[in-house]
């Protein structure tokens, strides 16, 4: 797994970009929780979705950011929790032990 380290909200206008060429996953992860971070284990055991783009958000360290993310794709905020962006809009999150690389291989390939 090749982790992109989201910690700057200019990323996110990059990511929005990126988006509209394939798709981009943004991982929220909280470090100071253990269902996040087997839901981070679950992801880095699996074979990533081809032609994707992985974020990493430590939303511990960068709860601003972790906000504003939520806010600018319009989902309500949980910890973990995957948003995949397409064409500059969250077309699919999911949160806790939902998120799994087969299901975000499957909505990748959704168009």
């Amino acid at each position: 797994m090749n982790w992109i380290d989201l910690n700057d909200e200019q990323q996110l206008n990059t990511i929005i970009e990126q988006s509209k060429a394939q798709p981009v996953v943004i991982f929220k992860h909280s470090t100071r929780c253990s269902i996040s971070s087997m839901a981070k284990n679950r992801l880095e055991r699996s074979e990533p979705a081809a032609n994707t783009l992985f974020y990493y958000l430590d939303l511990i360290r960068y709860r601003a950011l972790s906000n504003k993310v939520a806010a600018d794709f319009h989902v309500v905020h949980e910890s973990p929790q995957i948003l995949m962006i397409k064409n500059g809009e969250c077309t699919y999150e999911e949160s806790h032990n939902g998120i799994s690389m087969d299901e975000i291989v499957a909505q990748g390939a959704m168009a």
